[in-house]
């Protein structure tokens, strides 16, 4: 009898000893115990994400950077231009608001729409910033490029990457005269002759047209309606600047508005590079509350 307690006691001492040193063991694989500093280090490493190269446990998702935290929507492509995303447009409407063509097309200003959207607009084609092309890569927003063949045969695959990524391309004359000072043959050789240059180049008869300095007259409607393509005569309401907007009557954008732009460079914008200054244009759309749509869905 006296063995047996003996053996009995001795094989509970030895359970006693293996699950107090389970429970050690446990203690230290999992990090589990009584609260205190350390349980916020270990709270923190588990909240961090693995550094560069580091394999996440087998069976354990990596955490996921929240919504709320600085810097977790620095990858997103409009961070990269330190931007916010652009809310997306509404659908275009199932009746253009603007009926274009005819003899004599009509003279275009702003769209008439209630929706919170502004139409963009760049003339010319002087510029040919290379970061232009990684900004609109990013972005994608809806443009109409009104451009000049004195301009499009320095380098016309650059407009045509700009048509690649959603770019339109339409007529802005040959070479930036102004139109009311020239006779209707002048101003036909002027339209016409844009026209099929840029469908020579780019495959497809331009739409709209844009009258240098905004200057048209009744000869310019005749002329424009008569080459062939052209819906509507379009102008603005606001041009941008460097770092601001010149606007039409109030100093604010309203539903409808088209903005004229330019492409130009460090040397006509006092050292300001094409692509910062259109952040700055998108940054002022953005703080006025608006969206950006594609002009030629609410003219046809």
């Amino acid at each position: 009898m006296a063995d047996g307690t003996v053996q009995k006691r001795r094989g509970a001492a030895v359970a006693s000893a293996c699950v107090g040193l389970a429970g050690i063991l446990l203690v230290t694989l999992t990090g589990c115990g009584g609260g205190g500093s350390d349980d916020k280090v270990s709270d923190k490493k588990a909240s961090s994400p693995p550094s560069a190269g580091a394999s996440t446990a087998p069976g354990k998702a990596a955490p996921a950077a929240k919504p709320d935290t600085p810097g977790a929507d620095a990858a997103t492509p409009a961070a990269k231009w330190n931007l916010k995303p652009f809310a997306p447009p509404p659908a275009p409407p199932a009746v253009k608001p603007i009926k274009a063509g005819g003899p004599k097309p009509p003279v275009v200003e702003k769209i008439p729409t209630e929706e919170k959207i502004v139409f963009i607009t760049i003339d010319d084609g002087a510029e040919k910033d290379p970061k232009f092309l990684d900004m609109m890569a990013d972005l994608r927003i809806p443009v109409s490029m009104f451009l000049n063949d004195t301009y499009v045969r320095q380098d016309p695959e650059y407009f045509r990457k700009l048509q690649a990524l959603g770019a339109t391309v339409q007529n802005h004359t040959l070479s930036h005269p102004d139109l009311k000072t020239l006779a209707a043959d002048a101003q036909k050789h002027q339209i016409c002759g844009q026209q099929d240059r840029l469908a020579e180049v780019y495959g497809k008869r331009p739409t709209l047209f844009r009258p240098p300095y905004g200057n048209w007259n009744a000869t310019t409607q005749t002329v424009a309606g008569g080459c062939g393509g052209i819906g509507a005569i379009v102008k603005w309401q606001e041009s941008m600047q460097i770092n601001d907007m010149q606007y039409v009557g109030e100093k604010k954008l309203h539903p409808g508005d088209i903005i004229l732009s330019h492409f130009r460079g460090p040397s006509d914008l006092k050292g300001t590079t094409m692509t910062e200054m259109f952040g700055n244009m998108l940054r002022k759309i953005q703080a006025q509350g608006f969206t950006i749509a594609r002009l030629e869905d609410y003219i046809g």
